[in-house]
């Protein structure tokens, strides 16, 4: 791929090729794995209101929170993943559009949370994409955002890089996306991690933020938008 390599192309064109997997599996991640204690967390932290789902794959976590009493649109960079939502879930209240995290289509301020789960680590500047969510938060809008930890088997994603390979996988890890989040505007609010098998949660406790989160499959932040 070489100097002519483009992210978004390949981002998009990877997504595509990945669908009818990633659709065979996302009801089970949402309802009983990795991915069933997001709605809940979300819910502690943000209010009835417009929500967007920012990578919302096939809809079925979008489904989850309109089934919650949001208002939700999904977007998603994948043409393939929006149709696939389209065609399963069809509700007053819950829509989709494809779009680009670095270049939504909504005006600003539009929504009052937004929820991102393993999105920002697709993109090739994850500042872009945090500065695009605040754009269309409210004042004092939410985010929810989940970020792959660091025993996440999808960071394989990311390993070609070692051999000067172009990838659509960044490496950023949750405290770096804490640290960046609250260099530009935004206040943290809450943390909690998604365990692998075999981590007693039991002894967490006795753990500072940074040790859990190197024990973490992802790291689920709150962060609200100053002003």
């Amino acid at each position: 791929m070489g100097s002519e390599f483009n992210w978004h192309e390949e981002a998009e064109k990877q997504w595509d090729d990945r669908s009818e997997m990633w659709s065979s599996k996302s009801r089970v991640m949402w309802e009983e794995g990795s991915r069933s204690t997001i709605v809940p967390f979300l819910k502690q932290h943000i209010g009835k209101g417009a929500v967007a789902d920012l990578g919302c794959g096939d809809g079925f976590g979008s489904y989850l929170l309109f089934q919650e009493g949001f208002e939700v649109t999904g977007v998603d960079l994948s043409k393939d993943m929006i149709e696939r939502a389209n065609s399963r879930i069809q509700n007053e209240g819950l829509s989709f559009v494809q779009g680009d995290l670095t270049d939504l289509p909504f005006q600003s301020e539009q929504f009052d949370g937004a929820m991102a789960i393993n999105s920002l680590e697709w993109i090739e500047t994850p500042y872009k994409g945090l500065e695009e969510i605040k754009r269309i938060l409210k004042p004092g809008g939410r985010l929810c955002i989940g970020l792959l930890g660091p025993t996440a088997m999808p960071r394989i994603n990311s390993y070609r890089r070692l051999y000067g390979e172009e990838v659509i996988c960044n490496t950023m890890m949750p405290w770096e996306l804490r640290k960046m989040a609250e260099e530009t505007g935004w206040k943290c609010i809450d943390g909690q991690g998604v365990y692998k098998r075999g981590v007693e949660e039991t002894h967490l406790h006795t753990l500072d933020e940074e040790m859990k989160q190197a024990l973490t499959f992802m790291w689920l932040f709150i962060f609200e938008k100053n002003g």
